[in-house]
């Protein structure tokens, strides 16, 4: 197996793990009702998608 040549500092091995952050969710108002909600979700407050009602929410 391949070995390295030298050591991974500290510095370098750190900078690798600290990309890992989240994205902010791309939310979209509801078609509907004007609530924000995900693309391409039902509505969790009217029960919509695509303008028509495809769950009933009380």
């Amino acid at each position: 197996m391949a070995v390295p040549k030298r050591k991974t500092s500290k510095a370098r091995r750190n900078s690798r793990k600290a990309n890992w952050k989240l994205s902010p969710l791309n939310l979209a108002p509801c078609s509907k009702c004007g609530e924000l909600m995900l693309p391409h979700y039902v509505c969790k407050v009217c029960g919509s998608y695509a303008g028509r009602e495809v769950i009933k929410v009380n």
